[in-house]
C-alpha cells in the first residue's frame, strides 16, 4: 500500500508552521477541557450517567444471548473473521496489480466515502472497508438477538448505530483522506481553528458541547425569521396569540388556529418569506391564528399537559371568537402540537364543544405503538431518572431534547459538523432551518412527565386511557374531517405511526404521504416544485407499503391540496379582518416577545 495522502502540491509542508498550530491547538485543547470540567467541579452538572448505564445495561443483553449459547457466538465471530480474510485478499491482489472486486460497498448515498481517494487510495479503501464489514457484523449481532424483547432490540439497534456512527473512520484526522490532505495543505491551522471553535462551543454549553451547525449572526428572529405582519393580541403564562394581518380583500369566513409543538418555536411554519406557510395561507386568503408558546422556566414547573390544553388551545378559541367574531374555526397541529390539539379535541367532544370545524396534523401522533427511536428514551427507569433531573429545576433543560433529536440523525446532524467545525476548522453555512433547529425551548416537569407517561411509556391516549380533568377521551368521539399528513422519511414522528394513527378518529380522514421528512416534508412551499406527495383510499392499519402501492403521487407539494380540502368543507368568505378585529387591543408586533426568549 502507498503512503495515506501525499502533502499538497500548494507547497512543501513548513515544519515551523505546523508545530506551532500544533502548540496552538494543545493550548486550546486545555481551554476545552477546563470548559467542560469547571462545571462539574462546581457542581452544575451532575446525573450524566443514567444514559450510559441504559446503554450498558441493553447492550449487556445482547452480548448475554450470543454468549449463553458458545456454538452461536463461535459461528457469529467466525462469519466477520472470514469477512476480514476475505478483504486482506482482496487487498493483496489489489498490491499486486490485479482487479478485484469490494468485499464491502458503501450505500451510494452515503455522504461520509464521497472522496474519491476512498476508493483510489489502497490504505483508505481497505479501512473503509473493514469498517463496513465491522458495521455489518454490529447490525447483525442486534437484529439476529431473537431472544431479546422488542424495546429491548430497538433500544439496541439504536445505541449500537450511534457507536458505529462514532467511529467511522472518517471521523478522524489520520483516516480521513480529506481531513489529512487539509491538515498537511495548512501546516495544521485547520484543527488550530476548530480547537478553538470546540473550547467555544463546550462554553456555551455551559460545560457541555453545543455543536454550532449553522452561522447564527445571519440570523435574527423578527428580523429575517418570522417577518410575517401580525399583532399579538392576548398572552397568558403559557401562550401568545398571534394573528397575521390580511393580504387580500376576502378571507375564508373560517379563521385558521395553528397549534405548533412547545418542544420548539413556531416560527419553522414562519421561517424566510418565500418559505413561510403562515405567509403563503394568507396569501391565499386565510386569517390566521398562531399560539407561540414560552419558553417556560422553574416557576412554570407546575403546569400540567391539562394546563396546555387549557391555555393554549381552548383559550385561544375564545380569543379567536372575540377578534374575529366566528365561533367556527379550522385547526391545524404539528408534531406534539397535533398531539395536544387531538386531545383538545377528544375533550372538546366530551362537553359537546363545536368550535372546531375541521382539523390538520402535520406529522402528529395519537397512536404510539411505532412511534421510532424516540422509544429509546422512555421507558420507565429513563422516564424516572428524567424525573429526577427536571425535579432539581423544574423543566428538561433544552439541550437534553435537543440532543435526543439530533442522535435521531446523527450522520446527518452531528459527525458532519464535528469534521467541518473542529477538523476543519471551517464555520458552517448560514442556513435558517438549523438555526430554528438550536434555538431549541424548555419543558415544565409536569407536563413533560405526563407526555412520556401517557403517550411513550403506556400509550393511553389510543388506547382510551388518558384522562384530562377527571375525563377519560375518546378520540372515537372526534368526527370532524381530518386531513393527516405523514412525511415519509420522518424519523420523529414515522409515517407508519401516523398512518395507524388515523383509524383512532371517528368521523372521515384523509391521509396523505408528503417526500422527505419532518420539517421539509412539511415546509415545501410550491413554488419550489420540490418532492412530492401521496393521496389514496382510506388508511386502515399501520402497513405503508401496502398504502403506498395502491396510492396517487403527485409532484411538489401538498399545501394547495390541503387547501383545496379546507374549502370543500366550506368556500364562505368574509371581509378581511385586522389583528385584534377592532374588539381587541395588540399587545405587540408579531412575532411577539415570548418567542424571542433563549437559553
Amino acid at each position: 500500500m502507498r503512503a495515506p495522502s501525499e502533502p499538497s502540491k500548494d507547497g512543501p509542508l513548513n515544519i515551523e508552521e505546523f508545530a506551532k498550530n500544533l502548540a496552538h491547538m494543545i493550548e486550546e485543547g486545555g481551554k476545552a477541557m477546563a470548559a467542560y470540567i469547571k462545571p462539574r467541579e462546581e457542581g452544575r452538572i451532575d446525573g450524566e450517567y443514567a444514559e450510559f448505564i441504559d446503554v450498558v445495561k441493553t447492550l449487556g443483553q445482547v452480548a448475554e444471548y450470543w454468549l449463553k449459547d458458545p456454538q452461536r457466538a463461535v459461528e457469529l465471530q467466525f462469519g466477520l473473521g472470514r469477512s476480514y480474510l476475505d478483504l486482506w485478499a482482496t487487498a493483496v491482489r489489489r498490491m499486486a496489480g490485479e482487479e478485484a472486486r469490494p468485499v464491502a460497498q458503501p450505500d451510494p448515498r452515503d455522504r461520509r466515502f464521497a472522496d474519491p481517494e476512498w476508493s483510489t487510495n489502497q490504505f483508505f479503501d481497505f479501512l473503509k472497508q473493514a469498517y463496513l464489514i465491522t458495521v455489518n457484523w454490529a447490525n447483525h449481532l442486534v437484529k439476529d438477538a431473537n431472544g431479546l424483547d422488542p424495546l429491548t432490540q430497538q433500544k439496541a439497534d439504536f445505541y449500537v448505530r450511534q457507536i458505529i456512527n462514532a467511529i467511522a473512520p472518517s471521523n478522524f484526522v489520520l483516516t480521513n483522506p480529506e481531513l489529512l490532505r487539509e491538515t498537511l495543505a495548512s501546516n495544521a491551522a485547520n484543527l488550530a481553528r476548530g480547537m478553538h471553535m470546540l473550547a467555544e462551543d463546550i462554553e456555551a454549553g455551559g460545560g457541555n458541547l453545543k455543536i454550532r451547525q449553522t452561522d447564527s449572526s445571519r440570523f435574527e428572529v423578527g428580523r429575517n425569521l418570522a417577518t410575517t405582519p401580525g399583532k399579538v393580541i392576548f398572552q397568558n403564562d403559557l401562550m401568545q396569540l398571534i394573528q397575521y394581518a390580511p393580504t387580500t380583500e376576502k378571507v375564508l369566513k373560517r379563521p385558521l388556529l395553528i397549534v405548533p409543538p412547545w418542544i420548539n418555536k413556531f416560527y419553522v411554519l414562519d421561517l424566510s418569506p418565500e418559505k413561510s406557510f403562515v405567509k403563503w395561507c394568507v396569501d391565499h386568503g386565510l386569517t390566521v391564528f398562531m399560539i407561540s408558546w414560552v419558553n417556560p422556566d422553574a416557576q412554570l414547573a407546575k403546569k400540567r399537559f391539562e394546563d396546555y390544553v387549557r391555555e393554549g388551545p381552548l383559550a385561544a378559541l375564545d380569543v379567536i371568537k372575540k377578534a374575529a367574531g366566528e365561533s367556527k374555526v379550522n385547526a391545524v397541529g404539528y408534531c406534539v402540537g397535533g398531539t395536544l390539539l387531538a386531545v383538545t379535541l377528544a375533550h372538546m367532544a366530551l362537553r359537546r364543544d363545536q368550535r372546531v370545524a375541521s382539523a390538520t396534523f402535520f406529522a402528529s401522533q395519537v397512536d404510539f405503538t411505532y412511534s421510532g427511536d424516540l422509544k429509546v428514551f422512555a421507558d420507565e427507569e429513563q422516564i424516572a431518572a428524567l424525573e429526577r433531573h427536571m425535579s432539581e429545576f423544574g423543566y428538561l433543560k433544552s439541550s437534553k431534547m435537543a440532543n435526543s433529536f439530533n442522535l435521531l440523525r446523527s450522520n446527518d446532524l452531528i459527525w458532519p459538523y464535528v469534521i467541518n467545525n473542529y477538523f476543519k476548522g471551517q464555520e458552517p453555512m448560514a442556513f435558517d432551518l438549523l438555526y430554528w433547529n438550536a434555538d431549541s425551548t424548555r419543558m415544565p416537569a409536569a407536563n413533560h412527565s405526563f407526555y412520556l407517561r401517557n403517550c411513550y411509556l403506556e400509550n393511553n391516549l389510543s388506547r382510551g386511557k388518558m384522562a384530562i380533568g377527571g375525563d377519560t377521551l375518546d378520540l372515537k368521539k372526534v368526527t370532524l374531517p381530518v386531513y393527516n399528513l405523514a412525511t415519509r422519511e420522518d424519523h420523529i414522528a414515522p409515517a407508519r405511526s401516523v398512518l395507524l394513527g388515523s383509524k383512532f378518529f371517528g368521523g372521515p380522514v384523509k391521509f396523505v404521504l408528503a417526500g422527505s421528512g419532518h420539517i421539509a416534508g412539511v415546509v415545501n412551499p410550491p413554488e419550489n416544485q420540490k418532492y412530492q406527495y401521496w393521496t389514496g383510499s382510506k388508511p386502515t392499519g399501520a402497513d405503508l407499503d401496502k398504502w403506498v402501492a395502491k396510492a396517487a403521487e403527485h409532484p411538489g407539494s401538498w399545501w394547495p391540496d390541503w387547501l383545496d380540502w379546507l374549502k370543500r368543507h366550506d368556500r364562505a368568505l368574509a371581509k378581511a379582518r385586522p389583528p385584534g378585529g377592532g374588539k381587541l387591543k395588540p399587545i405587540e408586533d408579531a412575532p411577539g416577545s415570548y418567542v424571542k426568549v433563549r437559553d
